[in-house]
Formats: structure tokens, C-alpha cells, sequence
């Protein structure tokens, strides 16, 4: 197969690859379910730039870790790989997500801003540079995050702190099945692309959390549920 002979030939480019596009496809996927009319580019964007700049390198260089660090497809050495990617890798990866959309920023200037913060902004013009001026970036949310960030006005951490600890506990209820197959049954050059697969569905349940829920399983089947309640009302409302 091609994209075998790819992984092969470019595991670094290739993983990473499809990685990033797997993760930020979780993204999509979540605003479809969600019943949005237009995909917000720009969200899928931020996710994408996290997918690909942080989480796809990462559990490429972590896998090659892992695999020279406990080799082979012992019960013993896949037991160690497995501890270790659900005690060190899985809370990185999660603090990754929760710290980097932050700072990347959500949304543009399309958005309604929360809480007054663009006119904030917006008062503190002529104190921005200028190039950013000459870019209106004070008038661009998406911006928001950044330039909220470097004036240390809002704390990044919110909802790590929030979310992160029901995060990773729901995370141990998924992770640890779909590494453990990882380690057992997947040659080590396709590691990161498997991965990859189980991050999308990972994905859409992070971006769920991030914007409606609380990091628990309970919230996630909780909107499930709302959606078939909110499809059923559409369809009788149709049907009279």
C-alpha cells in the first residue's frame, strides 16, 4: 500500500501528518454534531495548529521513547509502556490542550467577544504596537487570547484547573484499552498514526469539553442526549 510505504520511507512527516488531520477532524466532527449551520474555520484552525505543532510530534518522539525505552511485545514490557504513557504522556497531552487553545485564541472578529473583553481591548489601542494596529488586531478576538496572555490580564490555567482532573479520569476510561492494543498489536512505525485514529474521537470529546462541557463522560452523553431530544422535536415540529 502506498501510505504504508510512505510510513516507511517518512515516518516523522507522514505521522504527524495524519495525526494533526485525524485530531483536528475530532474538532469538525464535534460542530456537526453540535447542529452548527457554518464550521467555524478558525476554531478547527487553532485546533489544528496545536494537533500539529505540539500533540503529532509528541506522540511520534513519545512512542520512539517508549518502544527504545521498553522494548518488544512482552506482557511485562507493553504493562511498563502503558503505565508510563498513562502517568507522564496522557496528563502533557492533556495540559497541552487545555493551555494551547487558550493562547491560540478562539474565534475572529465575527464573534461576539464574552465579558466586554474586546472593548477592553479596544480602550488600550494606543498602547498596542504598530503593527498591530496597522492589522486591527485589537479589533480581532482571535487575537484575544494572545494579547491577553503576554498583558498577564487573564489566566490561562482556568480551565485546566476547571477541567483537567475530570479530563484525565475519563481519560483513563478510554486511553488505557486503546494503548494497550497499541503496544500489543501495532508494528512501532504506525504507533502515532493508530493514535491518531483514537485521538479523533478523543478530539471530539476535548473540544466538546472545552467549550460546553466539563471534562466529565456524564456531560458528554448528557449533550448526547439533548441532540436526540433536539432532532426528535425537529422532526415532529416537520411532520405537523
Amino acid at each position: 500500500m502506498p501510505l504504508l510505504t510512505h510510513l516507511k520511507k517518512f515516518p516523522w512527516v507522514t505521522n504527524v501528518t495524519l495525526y494533526g488531520c485525524l485530531f483536528a477532524g475530532g474538532d469538525l466532527a464535534q460542530q456537526r454534531l453540535s447542529g452548527s449551520e457554518e464550521v467555524d474555520w478558525s476554531r478547527t484552525r487553532n485546533v489544528a495548529i496545536v494537533a500539529f505543532s505540539f500533540h503529532g510530534n509528541f506522540s511520534f518522539l513519545w512512542m520512539r521513547f517508549l518502544e527504545r525505552r521498553f522494548p518488544g511485545y512482552s506482557v511485562r514490557m507493553v504493562l511498563r509502556k502503558l503505565l508510563v504513557d498513562q502517568t507522564v504522556g496522557a496528563p502533557l497531552a492533556t495540559t497541552a490542550f487545555y493551555t494551547g487553545q487558550y493562547e491560540q485564541g478562539w474565534g475572529d472578529s465575527q464573534v461576539e467577544p464574552r465579558d466586554g473583553k474586546e472593548q477592553a481591548l479596544q480602550g488600550k489601542a494606543d498602547y498596542l504596537p504598530q503593527v498591530c494596529k496597522e492589522m486591527e488586531c485589537h479589533k480581532n478576538v482571535g487575537c484575544l487570547g494572545r494579547m491577553s496572555f503576554l498583558e498577564g490580564k487573564d489566566d490561562i490555567l482556568e480551565d485546566w484547573r476547571k477541567k483537567f482532573l475530570n479530563t484525565y479520569k475519563t481519560a483513563l476510561m478510554y486511553w488505557p484499552f486503546m494503548q494497550f492494543l497499541n503496544f500489543s498489536l501495532v508494528p512501532p512505525y504506525l504507533r502515532t498514526t493508530f493514535t491518531g485514529c483514537c485521538a479523533f474521537v478523543w478530539a471530539t470529546f476535548l473540544c466538546f469539553s472545552l467549550q460546553k462541557g466539563d471534562g466529565t463522560m456524564t456531560a458528554a452523553v448528557d449533550w448526547i442526549h439533548q441532540l436526540n431530544r433536539e432532532a426528535k422535536a425537529q422532526e415532529t415540529t416537520k411532520s405537523k
